[in-house]
């Protein structure tokens, strides 16, 4: 996989990019496929904008429509900082597991999720290559929970009734100051 510079300059905005807050009418909206033979920004300066917006926050993965922008991309914090456009999930195993998972979009809310173990997706690179990979673990987990933004799904959808009860009460927790999240790198 071709490597891209996150240093690089950029015209489009040279720092992180601000994140929307949780009731952003765009989180809940389907994103439409990147259009690569007439792009509406440049894709490598929006995977490389992402990209410092995802490290600025340390988290595992954040997708556009969490910055407002209405493109089907995200990035994924793997070996290097995975640009993803108009993904397409492929295969999934029947095995699932149910780990808590955060949102950049949902400050201090952790909830327990049942994802599938492993995937199989296709996917467009920023430098517009299309290649399929098997993703496992929390690799799969993230990829699945950004999959989910440009589907205009939160994750506070997907949790069962209990899941997110026990996720809201935590939350409530920690913002009155009675519970404290040591280190927690958020997927986005």
């Amino acid at each position: 996989m071709e490597e891209f510079n996150l240093e690089a300059p950029v015209s489009f905005i040279p720092t992180a990019l601000p994140l929307v807050e949780e009731d952003d009418p765009i989180l809940k909206q389907k994103t439409e496929r990147f259009d690569f033979d007439n792009p509406p920004i440049n894709p490598v300066q929006l995977y490389q904008n992402l990209g410092r917006t995802l490290m600025a926050h340390d988290a595992l993965g954040l997708a556009a429509p969490q910055v407002g922008l209405p493109y089907r991309f995200f990035v994924l914090r793997t070996e290097n900082i995975l640009g993803v456009f108009n993904p397409i999930l492929v295969d999934k195993s029947e095995e699932e597991v149910i780990m808590e998972e955060g949102c950049l979009s949902f400050d201090n809310l952790f909830i327990k999720i049942k994802r599938p173990q492993r995937i199989r997706a296709r996917f467009t690179t920023p430098d517009g290559k299309t290649q399929t990979s098997v993703f496992d673990g929390m690799t799969a987990r993230a990829f699945l929970h950004e999959y989910d933004h440009l589907e205009g799904i939160t994750f506070t959808t997907k949790a069962n009734r209990f899941h997110l009860d026990a996720g809201k009460k935590k939350r409530r927790l920690i913002k009155s100051g009675r519970y404290t999240v040591s280190r927690v790198i958020k997927e986005a």
